[in-house]
């Protein structure tokens, strides 16, 4: 009893409590907010959905505590297998995934339901944090260099997601990986190159590639009114929403687009829609403050990491959180397509919930090895 103690007051001791305290605070601020945005569901539904997101909550503590107190190492040494394992989970969607929403892209295991894209972001950063560990590029990295993780680390799960069809999550672990390689540098002539190679690819995309519903969303982007009751409507009752709110917003369980249901998926992809009506500029400006503290402290952990590959692990998922927050709410006020992209620690989901947790263990393991040196 009295080592257990012991232990127990050198873990929390140990642990980095400026990265803790932001986490808490952003999934007090969702957990707050979900309440009142499945408040109009119903009681029976408001009942589930929110007993459900702390149930979630507790286990993405449990995955955190986990994760922190494993050493990090072992998961970039388990790198190839962890991302073996991902990839074979979503080439199984294609064939066995529950089809929700037009989409396949769930396994269903009777209990719970796993989305593999998820995971196979913090997969490809995980891989891509041990392959480029291991290697030092003084000039930045070439076409060589890139094929590898660009072709197959990155391009074979996006490629996989965005025929589900998941174009925003496929857009995401390409952006993350991308931001990884960034990190470590590419040589200025192979930038050029690629820009010029993704603007050609998204012209080909765009009259080879992209499905018909996902051209409406560019329409309605581009024009909420051409189509104010169909693809336009999400768009135009989020922006009603977030402009009501004003600077005091109208207070909580007071917004009148999600407590009278005119707001559509407003406990996942419209979270930051109900914040933004019922705690108006302020409350929004508080909550963008707090991943803010939390990616200033990430960069804190990744600058202060033992090795190249904690900072790269770090960095990746201060990346994969930032991209994250940046489409979500951009994609709220109208400043960006509407993608299925969740608010980090504040949208509903379990298998969101739990990645984001064990993302973040894995950041909290690379800053409590320091004190071990």
């Amino acid at each position: 009893m009295v080592d257990f103690q012991i232990q127990e007051r050198g873990f929390f001791r140990k642990l980095d409590w400026n990265f803790v305290v932001p986490i808490l605070c952003l999934q007090l601020v969702g957990i707050i907010n979900l309440y009142s945005a499945t408040h109009g569901l119903g009681a029976v539904t408001t009942d589930r959905l929110f007993i459900s997101q702390v149930f979630w909550l507790f286990k993405g503590w449990i995955v955190f505590i986990a994760v922190t107190l494993i050493d990090y190492q072992f998961f970039i040494r388990m790198a190839y297998v962890i991302y073996g394992l991902n990839l074979i989970a979503l080439v199984a969607v294609m064939f066995v995934g529950k089809v929700a929403l037009g989409a396949q892209r769930w396994l269903d295991f009777g209990i719970f339901s796993y989305q593999p894209s998820e995971s196979m972001k913090l997969a490809v950063i995980i891989i891509l944090a041990k392959v480029l560990s291991n290697k030092s590029f003084p000039d930045g990295m070439g076409l060589k260099e890139l094929a590898g993780p660009l072709l197959l680390v990155i391009g074979v799960p996006f490629f996989i997601t965005a025929e589900q069809p998941d174009l925003g999550t496929a857009m995401m672990i390409f952006v993350i990986g991308s931001s990884v390689l960034f990190f470590v540098k590419i040589r200025r002539a192979i930038l050029v190159a690629l820009t010029v190679f993704l603007l050609f690819g998204a012209t080909g995309a765009w009259f080879f590639g992209l499905r018909d519903y996902q051209k409406h969303r560019i329409y309605t982007f581009l024009d909420p009114n051409r189509d104010p009751r169909g693809k336009g409507y999400n768009s135009i009752q989020s922006k009603i929403a977030v402009g009501s709110g004003q600077v005091t917003g109208k207070g909580f369980r007071k917004g009148t687009q999600s407590q009278l249901e005119f707001l559509p998926e407003r406990h996942t992809d419209f979270i930051f829609s109900v914040l933004s009506e019922e705690f108006g500029f302020l409350g929004s400006a508080f909550t963008i403050s707090l991943f803010g503290f939390l990616y200033l402290s990430m960069i804190r952990i990744a600058n202060h990491a033992r090795d190249k590959a904690g900072a790269l692990l770090t960095v990746g998922i201060a990346a994969s959180l930032f991209w994250h927050m940046f489409i979500n709410i951009n994609m709220v006020i109208g400043l960006l397509p509407i993608v299925g992209i969740p608010l980090p620690l504040l949208s509903y989901g379990g298998s969101n919930m739990l990645t984001t947790m064990a993302a973040l263990g894995l950041v909290s393991s690379v800053s409590y090895r320091k004190y071990l040196f």
